[in-house]
């Protein structure tokens, strides 16, 4: 595949090796799609945006089904509202539309945490910025991408 999706724009720019997989058809659920890539569930990266205040938001990467636990996730960023960003507020948040959403080639600088367990796999798979397309990429590479990210523990290790 030669064409390429904003997020392995991205990727080639920081000169990180990445692979684009397209999915056949429609993806009804996260254990579909890590079974058309040849993954674990484990190892498809979710980018959730959570939103702070008007205008404030902060995108929380999480490995395969494991849910944000929102005691940890307000008491982590200090606050005591947290709620997940409405579809219209992804998309102008992140330039992206829900099941595409990715930490790179955003509009503007976005806080990112990534829960721990997103780095446990070697291999990973994290939204290409299009839709039924998936970037693959090793969580090492991922993680130098990321440049300036705060790494927590939001879930308990598996």
């Amino acid at each position: 595949m030669t064409e390429q999706t904003p997020v392995s724009k991205a990727l080639s720019a920081l000169g990180l090796p990445h692979t684009l997989f397209r999915h056949p058809g429609p993806v009804a659920s996260l254990e579909q799609a890590a079974r058309e890539r040849g993954q674990l569930p484990g190892q498809v990266i979710r980018s959730l945006v959570f939103r702070l205040g008007a205008g404030d938001f902060v995108m929380v990467l999480m490995a395969g089904p494991a849910q944000v636990p929102w005691p940890a996730l307000r008491s982590y960023l200090g606050q005591s509202r947290v709620s997940m960003a409405t579809e219209a507020e992804v998309l102008a948040a992140t330039g992206y539309r829900l099941g595409a959403v990715s930490p790179f080639g955003l509009p503007a600088p976005l806080r990112i945490l990534a829960d721990e367990n997103v780095f446990a796999p070697e291999e990973i798979s994290i939204g290409s910025g299009e839709r039924g397309v998936t970037v693959i990429l090793k969580s090492a590479d991922l993680r130098r991408a990321l440049g300036e990210f705060e790494e927590v523990q939001l879930t308990n290790p598996e």
